[in-house]
């Protein structure tokens, strides 16, 4: 934490200078003071300190591969990556006590939960829709810690290897054998 608020807050005594798209919490005396903006500010020196600085762009979270389990008892592996922004500094630096981790959580259970409402073929149809449910789910619950979630993008959703290879086999087969 004390290498990042070296770089993107500059501490020259009485004066603290906040770069673009930063935000930076203002102790005093251990308690919350004010949100300090970009560009030249002041502060008492010893009675002062800089708690929290929270980047404002918008910003990419990888949600790892994991497991759901579609309507039909298939279980898929799924990565998606959640792009959030952050849009009142006090909240996200006061309203969880690790932001990236508690959006995380909430962007894979929610994921899992609109997973199961699905069956396997409807999950690769809906991809689109299911996004947008995802982003409308998580964007209620994150409000209350200031943050806006802008996009969730599903990267991969692998199935079984025993589905796979039924599909690949099908897929392969000339039609007359179907029948």
């Amino acid at each position: 934490m004390a290498e990042k608020v070296k770089t993107v807050v500059k501490l020259l005594g009485t004066f603290v200078f906040v770069r673009q798209n930063y935000a930076a919490m203002l102790h005093r005396f251990r308690k919350y003071q004010r949100v300090l903006k970009p560009g030249i500010n002041l502060k008492i020196p010893f009675i002062d300190q800089i708690a929290f600085v929270q980047d404002l762009r918008e910003r990419a979270i990888e949600i790892s591969s994991q497991a759901a389990i579609t309507k039909d008892n298939v279980t898929l592996q799924i990565d998606a990556v959640l792009f959030i922004q952050i849009v009142d500094p006090y909240k996200a630096s006061y309203g969880v006590e690790s932001l990236e981790d508690a959006i995380t959580n909430l962007a894979q259970t929610t994921m899992r939960s609109e997973i199961g409402k699905l069956t396997l073929d409807k999950t690769f149809e809906e991809r689109e829709s299911l996004n947008h449910y995802i982003v409308n789910a998580i964007s209620s619950e994150v409000e209350a810690w200031g943050v806006k979630c802008l996009r969730y993008e599903i990267r991969d959703i692998e199935p079984p290897f025993n589905i796979k290879t039924v599909s690949y086999t099908h897929l392969t087969l000339p039609t007359s054998d179907l029948v």
